[in-house]
């Protein structure tokens, strides 16, 4: 069998996408998915995304991480399959789709920006090195001191591995302890990719909600500059709930044959 597919990333954090429309692939099927985002036998990205008919919504979102493992809202991934959307001509400037957690809006502005509406819970859990915040994913944010030299793996492996997370997993953000410029400056390490990626939306927007209670500077910000190591992203809090916009780039698009996957 072989499939269409077209490789997209925002901000560094990069997915296959495919229009599943007709349901030729199944959901369940973690081999699979885990051989595209091989980046060495497959394709190579994050994770993968299932654009799938929804009688309620323009689309639905399915998402898979690179573990092969349907997976739960992803951020960039949601900003991604708007742009594929309307290449396809499902959409054309603005949408609402549905994902794992629910109803999303989006929006393409004339720059080649996407901006998302994400789920998120205002609550945010004070832990004794960092906070955990819900964005339609889980996340721990940590502050540290010299963001561009931690070792990010093994700093990261001792939360999402410790005995609070791992049943489930989280992903973890550690966000530099000083401003530049008003920018906050984030890394992070996705479960299910089990690594650190270029750009995380669903964490960038929880480093915003902790950045604005951690930093003076930010209490009362309605945007929100964030500097991921993929690029710049923007976390706006509107009256309506909180927006991530940032690029959105296409990569390529091509075919692969299945057979020894199916």
């Amino acid at each position: 069998m072989k499939i269409e597919f077209s490789k997209y990333q925002g901000t560094g954090n990069d997915f296959v996408i495919i229009d599943n429309r007709q349901e030729t692939l199944p959901k369940d099927n973690p081999a699979l998915y885990q051989y595209l985002c091989d980046r060495h036998f497959g394709i190579g990205a994050d994770g993968i995304i299932l654009l799938q008919e929804h009688d309620q919504y323009a689309f639905e979102m399915v998402y898979f991480n690179a573990d092969g493992k349907e997976s739960s809202m992803c951020g960039n991934g949601g900003r991604c399959i708007t742009h594929f959307a309307q290449s396809l001509g499902i959409i054309e400037n603005e949408t609402t789709f549905y994902a794992i957690d629910g109803e999303h809006k989006a929006n393409i502005f004339p720059d080649g920006t996407v901006a998302l509406k994400l789920l998120v819970y205002e609550h945010i859990d004070k832990h004794e090195n960092g906070y955990v915040a819900e964005t339609g994913s889980p996340h721990f944010v940590q502050f540290v001191e010299d963001i561009e030299h931690i070792n990010i793996i093994e700093t990261a492996h001792a939360i999402r591995y410790n005995e609070t997370f791992n049943a489930e997993g989280i992903n973890v953000n550690f966000v530099n302890k000083h401003l530049s410029n008003s920018i906050v400056h984030m890394r992070t390490y996705e479960r299910g990719v089990e690594n650190e990626t270029l750009s995380c939306g669903t964490g960038t927007v929880a480093v915003a909600m902790v950045a604005r209670s951690y930093f003076e500077e930010l209490k009362d910000a309605s945007t929100v500059q964030i500097q991921t190591t993929g690029g710049a992203l923007q976390v706006h809090f509107k009256q309506d709930g909180v927006w991530l916009q940032g690029s959105v780039g296409f990569v390529f698009s091509g075919v692969v044959k299945l057979e020894m996957h199916t």
